[in-house]
């Protein structure tokens, strides 16, 4: 696998709920209260009825114990079967109590939106930013992230989006408008095959790899540096683009710019409101446009939203742009009364 191999746990309707305690003699009393029943030394176990059940042994336990991370378990059909499928507890935890979330991630239909990014220079479009979205606008996406970094699925998540924002282009976006898609490096375990799996997914929609753009997530979170300038680099290889994802005041990440080497950064939306008004911000976008321009890096200013940001932001010289007063993130975007065109970068 080229991502994390973590495997959804199932929560049987009916079914069996061991813990291994590790003489943990705190949480051993806990599951005395609950008559667990002891198995061995290291086993305690429980039937129950319902996901009801379930739920009652865990938000106790949970109520209990200062952190149930450190603890696990298994869920089972059988009592005692041959080997154990062994998870955190509190994993177990956040996929029970989150269950239909669970299942979009695993099962649902997702669609790709799309939010325009312009040449500020021009008023061109050069591309614009995936955004995955479930088909039927059951949940909001910041959500279904945050259940998955809660229910250690974020590695299928991810790799489900990227497929597609690639299969979300086909027939809508014309060769040379680049894609924007965000990647969690964290994600990925083995970055070869990796890469070469969504430079195949490309292939398959005839998508030109020079029209993706693979942008870190949370960059001012990274703390495996050299995992993540390997993974730019495979991404390189396979003739795709980079970018770091909203540069704030990470001044480890602007000092490693020249071994990053992006080929755009875009910089965080709390650095670009009110821009035209604040000195202070003004003074920082200055500086950052100063060492990408050193460096042959394009800078993308997001979350644009009024009038006065947007003519501050062309003036600076910043190359692109994107927000709410450019455009808003749809299924369809309209690239009528705009001039498509590619930067040479």
């Amino acid at each position: 696998m080229c991502h994390s191999n973590f495997q959804p746990l199932i929560i049987y309707p009916e079914g069996y709920f061991s813990i291994f305690p590790n003489n943990d003699m705190k949480l051993i009393k806990v599951l005395n209260k609950l008559y667990f029943s002891q198995i061995t030394s290291t086993h305690y176990c429980i039937a129950y009825k319902t996901k009801a059940d379930l739920k009652e042994y865990l938000s106790f336990i949970h109520y209990e114990m200062d952190n149930i991370s450190t603890y696990e378990g298994s869920i089972h059909q059988e009592e005692l079967p041959d080997s154990f499928d062994i998870f955190s507890l509190k994993t177990i935890y956040e996929h029970t109590f989150h269950e239909n979330t669970v299942d979009i991630i695993k099962h649902g239909e997702f669609i790709s939106f799309l939010q325009p990014i312009v040449n500020l220079k021009n008023e061109s479009i050069l591309g614009f930013e995936s955004l995955l979205r479930v088909k039927d606008q059951s949940i909001f996406p910041s959500q279904l992230f945050e259940v998955a970094k809660k229910t250690n699925m974020l590695s299928l998540l991810d790799q489900k989006a990227q497929e597609v924002a690639i299969q979300g282009r086909y027939n809508k976006l014309q060769k040379g408008i680049k894609s924007f898609i965000n990647f969690i490096p964290s994600t990925i375990s083995n970055p070869e095959l990796c890469i070469k799996q969504t430079y195949q997914i490309a292939m398959k929609y005839k998508v030109s790899p020079d029209d993706l753009v693979f942008e870190v997530a949370e960059t001012e979170n990274i703390v495996n540096l050299d995992h993540l300038i390997n993974i730019l680099k495979k991404y390189k290889d396979y003739g795709m683009k980079v970018a770091l994802d909203d540069v704030g005041l990470n001044f480890s990440i602007l000092d490693k710019l020249s071994k990053i080497q992006p080929d755009y950064l875009s910089i965080n939306k709390k650095f670009i409101q009110d821009c035209h008004l604040n000195e202070d911000k003004q003074a920082f976008l200055n500086s950052i446009l100063q060492i990408a321009n050193k460096l042959n890096i394009c800078v993308l200013a997001k979350g644009i939203e009024h009038k006065g940001e947007y003519d501050y932001l062309k003036l600076l010289g910043v190359h692109l742009g994107q927000g709410y007063y450019i455009g808003r993130p749809s299924e369809t975007p309209s690239t009528l009364g705009l001039k498509n065109t590619k930067l040479n970068v």
